[in-house]
């Protein structure tokens, strides 16, 4: 049974009031006392303050930016549960992104840790790293998506032709139809039926429990992200049952995995995942494969309709395409890897609006910081590079704020932006983000023009950065 939002709110004071009591003298750890900065309240530190800015317009840049003026580009806090360092600056981010591997590796907070399971690819480190990275990453690679495109085209326009005449929620559109490609991608799932409505409904309970306050108390959303992962667990135990005993082949990437990859009981090879790896690592694969791929979709979907000029040149790439097929309908592999201000737009609305807020990693050997600080990161230590920031440069992007894909034109400086990350860490679903984006607007601004019903740009407190009114709009036929 779960819990009223009062009664959580008086377990959650019970539990703070008990931790003051017990632990009155909360501090940084020692070797951190140096450091500028604040970690505020006992126990909570900074969160709810951390949480209040993540949902507003500007992220968590006003969060960023006031600590910044009073401390610098260093700074200390404790947020969600954790000590931790926030940096920001090209110069930070090389430190971080590009030193060799074994130096950091990512550190999600508490509860993503929680509800991936310790076996994910965004857990591991070094060697093992690299060595899931190449089993779990092939649905995703080019080559893996040639495979899949013909859905995604047809799924697109499916999803297109429910359009006319209601009202578009545009958020829920681009969530179902980024989770039904990469459901079918891993496992066959189809795009209609019993199956995909469970697996949505758990996997939507998923991804916003990530950024969710440490407490598993019943009706909390990080107890109903663990309880949604447990289902989702279950369902995926049920699948491979079925494809071990033989009674469901497909040739997907699921298939592929326990057939050349899946370790048998009593088995040691390190290029082969138990159960537990193989669930823990489909379910990473469905986190990169959707929520990123979602936020840019819609919120690109949103700034074309604000910026009419950066539409009308948009539609006559798209056009130009649609005209040169001669009378063909079919978009085609070659036509959506040649749309090179689609690109450019894209890339820009993932500038302006950092999807993704921080790089989180944590410090394998104790490294020297940035801007002649005179201080170290020691070894273990959670250190957030703010991505925020360096998309608002002004020294490398003059009118950070502006919707202006030119900027795109000419080569960036190196690290200056990081919207799917770099380096070792590169969001493995960028090749499929790109694709799915390409194609979708390829037929949404070939066939329709829209208007928003609602302007409001409060954003949802979830770790990947998305509308809170899920962006309403009405379309109307070319």
């Amino acid at each position: 049974m779960e819990l009223s939002g009062l009664q959580i709110l008086a377990l959650i004071s019970v539990f703070l009031v008990s931790a003051l009591v017990l632990h009155y003298s909360w501090a940084s750890p020692k070797a951190m006392e140096g450091l500028p900065g604040s970690m505020g309240w006992p126990i909570v530190g900074e969160s709810f303050s951390f949480l209040s800015d993540f949902s507003s317009p500007s992220g968590i840049y006003s969060f960023m930016n006031k600590r910044q003026q009073r401390y610098g580009k260093v700074f200390k806090t404790s947020v969600l549960g954790r000590f931790t360092i926030f940096m920001t600056g090209r110069e930070a981010s090389k430190i971080l992104l590009t030193g060799k591997d074994g130096m950091v590796s990512l550190n999600l907070f508490y509860t993503g840790k929680q509800v991936l399971g310790p076996t994910s690819l965004l857990q591991t480190t070094g060697d093992a790293h690299k060595r899931l990275r190449r089993l779990i990453t092939e649905p995703l690679s080019i080559e893996g998506l040639k495979k899949y495109f013909q859905f995604i085209n047809t799924l697109a326009v499916e999803t297109l032709d429910q359009w006319p005449g209601r009202r578009v929620l545009v958020l829920e559109e681009a969530s179902t139809f980024t989770l039904k490609v990469i459901g079918n991608m891993i496992m066959s799932l189809e795009p209609t039926g019993e199956e995909q409505e469970k697996f949505r409904a758990n996997f939507k309970v998923i991804s916003s429990s990530f950024a969710s306050l440490p407490f598993k108390i019943p009706g909390t959303a990080f107890h109903r992200g663990i309880k949604a992962r447990d289902r989702m667990y279950s369902m995926l135990d049920s699948i491979i049952s079925r494809r071990r005993n033989g009674k469901d082949y497909q040739l997907d990437f699921l298939q592929s995995l326990i057939k050349k990859h899946s370790k048998a009981e009593g088995e040691d090879d390190e290029d082969k995942l138990t159960d537990s790896q193989l669930k823990d690592n489909i379910l990473t694969l469905l986190v990169a494969g959707h929520d990123t791929t979602t936020a840019a979709l819609t919120w690109l979907i949103k700034f074309l309709e604000e910026n009419p000029a950066v539409l009308e040149h948009l539609k006559e790439e798209h056009k130009g395409i649609q005209e040169s097929r001669k009378g063909g309908s079919n978009l085609t592999w070659s036509e959506v890897n040649n749309m090179p201000y689609t690109s450019k737009v894209s890339s820009m609305s993932i500038n302006v609006y950092h999807i993704l807020l921080a790089e989180s990693s944590s410090v394998l050997v104790t490294l020297a910081l940035p801007y002649n600080s005179g201080y170290n990161i020691k070894k273990g230590w959670s250190v957030n590079l703010d991505v925020v920031s360096i998309h608002h440069d002004p020294e490398v992007f003059p009118d950070p704020t502006k919707f202006d894909p030119s900027r795109f034109d000419a080569p960036l400086k190196p690290l200056s932006f990081l919207g799917f990350g770099t380096g070792q860490r590169m969001c493995p679903g960028i090749n499929l983000a790109k694709l799915e984006i390409s194609v979708f607007i390829h037929h949404l601004v070939c066939r329709y023009k829209w208007r928003p019903l609602e302007k409001d740009d409060s954003v949802q407190p979830t770790l990947v950065r998305m509308p809170k009114n899920k962006y309403p709009i009405v379309v109307e036929p070319l």
